[in-house]
């Protein structure tokens, strides 16, 4: 069984397959509590019922698209997860799972989307104590990231607010093993075209000065920040 909170075709609007219409996915619940979070409903607050395998392809069955992304919240807590991805792949689709990097599994997929959590992240001031230090003992997991890495295709996606935050990357990477320079990309935080402005007119030279890519987030551009896009 696997908890969803929304299934809905769109076009991939960050990374890689930016432009790319997919099938997404979105499991319901997380291990962590960005403050910044703009999927609350799939983890601060998750919604939805839990499916068995069986009937989540049956509403995948029900779109055109052959990618299909699998997002949250985090969709590696669920141990059936690698039972969807088998019978996804035996479909023919291309599968891209969206993960913050910190459980590993044996799941075949391929590209993994990993986006590894900030101290930028920390949800103090916005939760009880009991989950700020649960988010900080989990979020920082590169051991784990490598292991994902090393199962296939990846990218690294940072999400950054600040000049701070992009030199904490930096940090991070120092301590990863085996990363690829031109995997590695930095996405502006914010939910609404001018926060995404704001955001790109430091971090656009920043990526140039350091050789490392930048990631916008093309869905809130095309369709604001809502759900089912």
């Amino acid at each position: 069984m696997i908890r969803i909170s929304e299934i809905f075709q769109s076009v991939q609007g960050e990374g890689f397959l930016t432009g790319t219409p997919s099938i997404f996915v979105r499991t319901s619940g997380c291990n962590l509590r960005c403050w910044f979070c703009d999927t609350r409903y799939a983890s601060w607050e998750p919604e939805g019922d839990s499916h068995p395998v069986e009937e989540i392809l049956r509403k995948i069955d029900a779109f055109r698209a052959e990618h299909v992304v699998i997002t949250g919240g985090e969709p590696m807590i669920f141990e059936t997860l690698a039972e969807l991805c088998k019978e996804l792949k035996h479909r023919g689709k291309h599968i891209t799972i969206e993960t913050a990097g910190t459980l590993d599994g044996q799941v075949d997929c391929d590209l993994w989307s990993i986006s590894p959590k900030l101290s930028n992240s920390s949800p103090i001031d916005y939760i009880n104590e009991a989950w700020v230090r649960k988010h900080e003992a989990v979020r920082y997991a590169p051991q784990i990231v490598e292991s994902l890495m090393s199962k296939g295709d990846y990218q690294l996606k940072f999400v950054v607010g600040s000049i701070l935050d992009a030199e904490e990357v930096l940090e991070y990477l120092s301590h990863l093993r085996g990363w690829d320079r031109h995997r590695v990309l930095l996405m502006p935080r914010g939910v609404h075209t001018e926060e995404l402005d704001i955001q790109l007119s430091w971090l656009a030279d920043w990526c140039k000065t350091h050789d490392l890519r930048l990631c916008d987030r093309q869905h809130i551009r095309w369709f604001g920040n809502r759900r089912g896009t």
